[in-house]
């Protein structure tokens, strides 16, 4: 037998231990395993320059802000950190470019950045111009109310009728968005989120129709002016984006982030989502596939 290779009936013997110790003493370093990647792929070009150029943003609170140090924090930028980890073993190893949103698409396609972690919708429009890691959050609509409030709970907003106000972001589907779930409620359509939110704080409206990450942070910051109504709809996956056409960049994307969610390795992931969104991750059971 050679050295390399597996007795099943030691595996057996030893209970799996055996095969995870060989495993892992069998691991190769990084760039020895980028080698194993097509020669053009993104994936080599970043192991030797040593850090990965994430594109993102630092205005858009719970994702991707300045702390009161000017330290770039949020969940997107929590898994900017889970990717240089998996590409370095440093959470650090990165460089963050700064852009706009409307940047993020072409910033992509010249090469300015690697990958693009900025709250970015999938969907099928954009899946024809880049390609998209596999979701690291599903978005949707709630309702953010207050807990003095006198419907804060969907149920008492259902119930109000026609007395029921609700502010939401203006556009072309949003008095329709919310009459889906509301159907006698008032729609108070306003031009900014903070506008939204204020018609809330100052009790023109019984809930704001807000993204759930925003209800969240909100919640998890001021619970003595927020409440989260526990109703959602309209699902959104937010996932990393890069360049289309290297499968094993975005394998290993992929991968990193699927250890990152379900595997072993989930305490920069559990801690951001905690810190950001006030909830502990539950719900891992070993010997089932990750949902």
């Amino acid at each position: 037998m050679s050295e390399n290779s597996f007795n099943r009936r030691d595996i057996l013997i030893g209970g799996g231990v055996g095969l995870a110790a060989a495993g892992l003493a069998a691991t190769m370093g990084a760039k020895q395993a980028a080698a194993q990647s097509a020669p053009d792929s993104l994936l080599r070009k970043v192991l030797d320059r040593g850090k990965v150029r994430v594109g993102t943003g630092s205005t858009n609170a719970p994702w991707h802000f300045e702390d009161e140090k000017g330290k770039l924090v949020g969940m997107d930028i929590a898994m900017a950190h889970i990717l240089a980890k998996g590409l370095f073993d440093d959470p650090d190893a990165f460089e963050f470019v700064q852009q706009d949103p409307a940047a993020r698409i072409p910033n992509i396609n010249t090469g300015k950045v690697d990958i693009v972690i900025q709250f970015m919708t999938i969907n099928s429009g954009r899946a024809q111009l880049v390609a998209f890691s596999r979701p690291y959050y599903v978005e949707s609509i709630s309702f953010l109310t207050r807990p003095d409030g006198k419907r804060k709970s969907f149920e008492k907003m259902l119930a109000g009728g026609s007395d029921t106000k609700v502010s939401i972001l203006q556009n072309v589907d949003a008095e329709e968005n919310i009459h889906k779930q509301l159907p006698d409620a008032q729609v108070l359509m306003l031009d900014t989120q903070a506008n939204v939110i204020q018609a809330l704080d100052s009790g023109r409206v019984d809930a704001a129709a807000v993204d759930l990450s925003t209800t969240r942070w909100l919640k998890k910051r001021r619970p003595d002016r927020y409440e989260d109504s526990g109703y959602r709809w309209f699902s959104m996956l937010y996932g990393a984006a890069v360049r289309q056409g290297d499968p094993d960049w975005l394998k290993f994307i992929d991968t990193v982030f699927d250890v990152a969610i379900y595997g072993h390795d989930n305490e920069i992931y559990d801690k951001a989502f905690f810190d950001f969104f006030g909830e502990k991750i539950t719900g891992r059971k070993a010997g089932f596939p990750p949902i």
